[in-house]
């Protein structure tokens, strides 16, 4: 086992880095169509509210779990001293594996939309003609696997610069250039001629529209939203050392998670409506949608290019994070940082190979729910794997562990009135609220 174990430079460089693994690509074409469709701002009222309850409150328990630890998700449950649970790290690792195989492709369809907005590709194309562009690009069987195999090494080159010289050195130059890049499109969005309709679209509170569904929608948001569930939160609170207040630090992390994902619906939907597009969601809002907007927008050209630069720091921030969790437990084993890096990066790359082809040549290979290889990935991990892995930290951090998670949130003095609220959601609230999510996503309840 290595007996060394790296931390973070700065609090600030946590919170920074923290928080980029929780924003990534479903914050930017996810949260803005699932909000407009679901009442607007009496949605984000919800959404808010469940964020900053079940949400953080699962947060912090990963995180607690990490640092009272000091190791990878994996050898925590050792260390606390209860190894009958080690099946959740297991658990958790593999989910961040998967995940990062078909979230490396998509990433890497950004890194194409960057060279081609930037070469005028798209330039007097409709929208039409941007689809059928796209679905020959994702249909080659090369040029994909390229650009994700350019995303995976750029990833792996930062996550071996280790947690203070890589992840977090990288986190603090692109966090701020993201929402700089968001901002300006943000300006650029409300200020077009018609775009009223979008911020109507997108903020107008619309009770009437609130379901159960609503509320079960606003729930799954926020909990992929943060990142909850794939061990990155466990690893990132290993790192964090005994002085930093980590349930202030999770506040200010859902806090800017929140931010991002509204920032994104003001840069995107407006913008949308002004041309009279429709904001369908999923990757056809992001690489057809979006680039015939820019075709008609004044100096479309150049926000094409920072939107897509935008998205690709969007997914690396979020990779790097993923990645983390997986290197963490083999630096522990013994391996080299440089070793476990490049060698878990490409078994990663590896295993994205057949999500690329499903969406092309391999197309007609089906496996869960008639589902390619690509949608079956998503599927497993969305709706099975991250909630019982949820679920289960939940359960581990109110009921088994609950007097050490209480120290290390209360710095070792007595529970407030904020800490024993956070033990009851983790006990009660948090565990039937997730397996509400997970019996919804395998459509044995429908809302």
């Amino acid at each position: 086992m290595n007996t060394t174990h790296e931390n973070w430079g700065s609090r600030l460089g946590f919170i920074l880095a923290t928080a980029g693994s929780a924003i990534g690509l479903g914050n930017i074409w996810k949260f803005p169509y699932i909000a407009g469709e679901n009442g607007g701002a009496a949605f984000i009222i919800i959404y808010l509210g469940i964020v900053f309850t079940i949400g953080l409150s699962v947060m912090l328990a990963e995180i607690a779990i990490g640092r009272s630890a000091q190791t990878d998700a994996i050898n925590a449950f050792r260390k606390i001293g209860k190894p009958g649970w080690t099946f959740v790290g297991v658990l958790a690792v593999i989910t961040a594996v998967i995940i990062l195989s078909f979230y490396s492709v998509v990433a890497g369809w950004c890194i194409a939309y960057i060279v081609k907005s930037a070469g005028g590709t798209f330039s007097g194309m409709d929208a039409e003609a941007i689809g059928g562009s796209f679905g020959a690009f994702i249909g080659s069987p090369v040029a994909p696997i390229v650009y994700h195999g350019i995303f995976a090494a750029v990833t792996i080159t930062i996550v071996i610069g280790g947690v203070s010289g890589g992840i977090e050195k990288t986190s603090k130059f692109l966090m701020p250039l993201f929402f700089v890049i968001l901002v300006a499109l943000v300006a650029r969005s409300v200020t077009l001629p018609g775009a009223e309709k979008g911020l109507e679209f997108f903020l107008a509170p619309d009770f009437s529209k609130i379901s159960a569904h609503t509320v079960m929608a606003a729930l799954g948001q926020a909990f992929f939203s943060l990142s909850l569930g794939m061990a990155i939160l466990l690893t990132f609170g290993s790192y964090v050392d005994r002085q930093t207040n980590i349930g202030k630090s999770v506040v200010q992390i859902a806090f800017l998670d929140t931010l991002v994902a509204i920032l994104a619906g003001l840069a995107i939907l407006p913008a949308v409506f002004a041309f009279g597009m429709d904001p369908a969601a999923g990757p056809g809002l992001t690489f057809v949608t979006l680039p015939t907007v820019f075709n008609s927008m004044p100096g479309g050209y150049f926000f094409a290019i920072i939107f897509f630069v935008l998205l690709t720091i969007a997914a690396l921030t979020s990779s790097i994070s993923i990645l983390e969790p997986v290197v963490a437990f083999f630096t522990n084993m013994g391996l080299s940082r440089k070793t476990a890096t490049i060698g878990s990066g490409v078994v990663i790359f590896l295993l994205g190979i057949p999500s690329s082809l499903s969406v092309g040549i391999w197309s007609d290979i089906h496996f869960i729910k008639g589902q390619g290889f690509l949608d079956s990935a998503s599927w497993l991990t969305d709706k099975l794997m991250l909630p019982v892995g949820g679920m289960l930290i939940c359960i581990f951090t109110g009921w088994v562990i609950a007097p050490i998670a209480i120290r290390e949130v209360s710095g070792d003095g007595e529970p407030g009135v904020l800490t024993k609220a956070w033990m009851f959601i983790l006990r009660y609230v948090a565990p039937i609220a997730i397996l509400l999510i997970l019996l919804s996503g395998l459509e044995i309840l429908k809302f």
